[in-house]
């Protein structure tokens, strides 16, 4: 009986894994990736005590230590292990992520994982692999995107080490993206990775624009840095939002216009995002560079569902932190309430 019942299960573990064969393929190689990243990462003291390991670097070290300390005990993030140790990258990108859209709407497209619910994007640690799959949706006619990452998070299952890359950033931006990081952590939210997405990127610059002032003062070379450095992606997100909401108008009338051509449509898509793009020529940038962000591409619908991702529900998330008070901790701990974990 026992080996019948035990015959039975391998059976059914066969069906599930032959019926789910691309998400044990793709959930092989990803898991693949993340051990290598687990099992090389190496302490953070042992980097600060290597006599070769650049000064300008163990500074940084040495900030990523007191960060974490401040968003654990300031912000109320959760108490874990994470960033306590750094993986070497070599200054190679680790990780890309795949997104799509519908092409005359701004809809993403979703892939349903196990376990973690409906996401609007799909990661590899392989650049041919993130290709083969953005250009299976390029032939389904979807909008694509293709963005390396700079960081990432396993939402506390894992134990996320720093990685050496992200030690270029100046002082504003490592505090954001590690707040932005330990944020997704402590919280998240099944099949809601908008607001998963909102609510880290909230809490990571507001978080960070507090702890370079707690740590260095308001009026420091940092704390100045950090807030121009904010003021620019703010108008970028902005013009970028508004961008959309134009995008929106045009894709309605072609529901109107049902008469319309492919060829027609994306004329006319092709020159309104022309024309968005040229907004930022005349913008006020404190960094020239945002005026040559599509110098050499225009974005897609992919591109502009990444802003919204990000940034679309920043009012909402306002309006929960002010009726806290302003107290992260006191929101953190009614979201966790409120959604567990």
């Amino acid at each position: 009986m026992l080996k019948k019942i035990i015959l039975g299960l391998l059976l059914i573990l066969i069906a599930i894994c032959l019926w789910n064969w691309r998400w044990v393929q793709y959930g092989y190689y990803q898991a693949k990736g993340q051990l290598r990243v687990i099992l090389e990462a190496r302490p953070i003291e042992e980097f600060l005590l290597d006599p070769n390991y650049p000064d300008s670097l163990k500074q940084k070290l040495q900030l990523t230590k007191v960060v974490r300390r401040y968003a654990i005990d300031s912000l109320g993030l959760l108490q874990s292990d994470n960033y306590t140790k750094l993986f070497d990258q070599g200054g190679k990108t680790l990780l890309w992520n795949v997104s799509a859209s519908e092409p005359y709407e701004l809809k993403a497209y979703r892939w349903d994982y196990p376990f973690l619910g409906s996401m609007p994007y799909k990661g590899f640690f392989d650049l041919e692999k993130a290709k083969v799959e953005a250009r299976k949706l390029q032939d389904e006619g979807y909008d694509v995107r293709i963005r390396t990452v700079g960081g990432w998070s396993t939402l506390g299952i894992l134990e996320d080490p720093l990685l050496s890359n992200m030690l270029e950033r100046n002082d504003g931006a490592l505090a954001e993206v590690i707040i932005h990081e330990l944020t997704h952590a402590t919280l998240f939210i099944k099949n809601e990775i908008e607001f998963n997405e909102n609510l880290a990127s909230f809490i990571g610059e507001k978080g960070a624009e507090m702890f370079l002032i707690s740590h260095f003062g308001d009026s420091s070379d940092q704390h100045l840095e950090y807030i121009q450095s904010e003021a620019d992606s703010k108008l970028l997100t902005q013009l970028i939002l508004e961008g959309a909401k134009r995008l929106d108008s045009l894709y309605q009338t072609f529901q109107v216009q049902e008469y319309l051509s492919s060829a027609v449509k994306d004329s006319l898509k092709v020159n309104t995002i022309a024309a968005i793009t040229r907004s930022l020529d005349s913008a006020n940038f404190y960094n020239d560079r945002y005026h040559q962000i599509f110098e050499t591409t225009q974005p897609n619908n992919a591109y502009f569902m990444a802003f919204r991702r990000y940034h679309d529900q920043e009012d909402t998330i306002m309006s929960i932190y002010n009726s806290h008070n302003g107290n992260f901790k006191a929101m953190i701990n009614d979201l966790k309430s409120k959604y567990g974990k």
